[in-house]
């Protein structure tokens, strides 16, 4: 078939094209070709996922979008990520899968439409995208793979995503979009946005698989060293108006150099903005009496992620206050780990941990009730000095599988597989007077990654130390 070009993305200071220079930009041109052998990672793994979803909606088509780019100033785009489902059915996780969409028909088999490379030259409607295109062309943002090479790497039949349109076209059979991840397919099919796909997309994706959970422990392997990257950087940070940022960028290099990036926003946390609990400005400078809250994770290149905090005395010693909070904090997250198993309800390990922070405030005369008096559905005022759940699931998002129902989550069970975080928190508030003093102004949160196992779990960033004498010992090693 014939297909219309594509209007090109060109900038207004773009200078012009002489048709002398188009035409010798579309010659003298060497074949290039992706190696033979190349396969996505976990190559093998994927059609059964493919299969799975097919078989939730028998005789339906399904439509998973990678998404499309989102401005972030005039023409500068954000930098892209592929939708986590997208990844998690297809193995592409690059930048350059921008409007790539897969279908999987009602007979069950799965499309992948997608923008091929553009050819160079040659008569193609698309000749000149390759060095003109702000947005798709090779010389701007790199090399696409064509369509035999994403048959090649992925399995799967491809198809060129002009296609997608008159495909959509029509009669058309039951059929269910993942909405609100493409704007374009939003606005062609308007009523085929569908919960229940998101949700058995959540719901599919929460046990992991032996070459899932390897990714995991490889982004919590990398977060380890950039945790380590960030001590060795406090001498200097010490010295900047602005230490947090430069902590932030400390780790922000390790999680762009061993993988795609960081998995969310870096908390770098000083002093009471510790009790910020998503304090991402980090603006603030360091100071050597107080602690820092650092809350990071690497992404790998496959898109799973880490999610770790840890909270460190600048100084490298813990005073007696800030002892007496972390090891309160620190025997809330043994008590919910202590209940990680195959069978346990996922709220278990919540519940067991504030019950120790509970008792921790009524011991220290923090609450004015008993630690039972707090705890019941009717009170929970222990919660102003914790304030959030203690964890989540974790996977190819931070928080992952969000979209899962209730019973299968939240009020599910735990099963041999899954991966999650323990993440306890006290915040005690600079500004809270009901709190004696001493206590304003410090926060705590320890968080680590665990992998459900047949008989328990798994601690995944166990090689960062958690106690108070396991931290200080590994501050004082690595800053000499």
């Amino acid at each position: 078939m014939t297909t219309a070009p594509r209007p090109l993305n060109t900038g207004s200071h773009d200078l012009p094209v002489s048709a002398a220079l188009d035409a010798f930009m579309g010659t003298g041109w060497a074949p290039t070709r992706l190696p033979a052998a190349d396969r996505v990672p976990g190559y093998a793994a994927m059609p059964a996922r493919r299969a799975r979803l097919a078989a939730a909606f028998p005789g339906e088509r399904l439509i998973v979008p990678a998404g499309q780019l989102k401005v972030r100033s005039n023409d500068c785009d954000h930098r892209f990520r592929p939708h986590s489902a997208y990844a998690w059915l297809t193995g592409l996780t690059g930048e350059e899968q921008v409007g790539h969409v897969l279908v999987v028909e009602p007979n069950g088999e799965p499309v992948l439409y997608l923008r091929p490379r553009s050819p160079r030259g040659g008569g193609s409607p698309y000749g000149s995208e390759f060095y003109r295109d702000r947005r798709y062309g090779e010389f701007w943002v790199g090399r696409r793979p064509d369509l035999a090479e994403a048959e090649q790497l992925t399995g799967l039949r491809t198809a060129h995503l002009d296609d997608l349109e008159k495909l959509l076209t029509g009669a058309q059979p039951v059929t269910r979009l993942l909405g609100g991840t493409d704007p374009v397919l939003d606005a062609l099919l308007p009523t085929a946005a569908d919960a229940a796909l998101a949700t058995t997309l959540s719901e599919l994706r929460l046990v992991k698989d032996a070459w899932e959970v390897e990714q995991l422990q490889l982004s919590v392997d990398a977060t380890t060293t950039g945790f380590e990257d960030v001590v060795r950087a406090l001498p200097t940070a010490f010295r900047h108006g602005r230490g947090e940022r430069w902590l932030e960028g400390t780790f922000n290099l390790r999680a762009r150099a061993e993988g795609n990036g960081t998995g969310y926003d870096t908390i770098v946390a000083s002093g009471a903005h510790a009790c910020v609990l998503h304090w991402i400005r980090n603006d603030g400078a360091l100071d050597p009496s107080k602690l820092l809250l650092l809350d990071a994770g690497v992404e790998v290149d496959s898109l799973y992620t880490a999610d770790i905090t840890r909270t460190l005395p600048l100084s490298g010693t813990f005073s007696p206050v800030q002892r007496q909070v972390y090891e309160l904090v620190l025997a809330a997250q043994d008590a919910g780990i202590a209940t990680l198993r195959p069978g346990a309800s996922f709220r278990d390990f919540h519940r067991a941990g504030m019950r120790v922070i509970a008792e921790g405030l009524a011991d220290w005369g923090v609450l004015k009730i008993s630690a039972e008096e707090a705890l019941r559905e009717d009170s929970g005022l222990f919660r102003r000095y914790t304030l959030c759940s203690s964890g989540h699931m974790l996977g190819l998002d931070v928080h992952d599988c969000s979209k899962a129902r209730a019973e299968t989550y939240l009020d599910g069970v735990l099963e041999e597989g899954q991966v999650l975080t323990v993440e306890p928190g006290l915040y005690l508030q600079p500004d809270d007077e009901t709190l004696p003093a001493e206590l304003r102004g410090i926060g705590v949160r320890i968080e680590d990654d665990l992998v459900i196992t047949a008989d328990g779990a798994r601690l995944m960033s166990g090689a960062l130390p958690r106690t108070v004498a396991g931290i200080e010992e590994w501050m004082g090693t690595l800053l000499g």
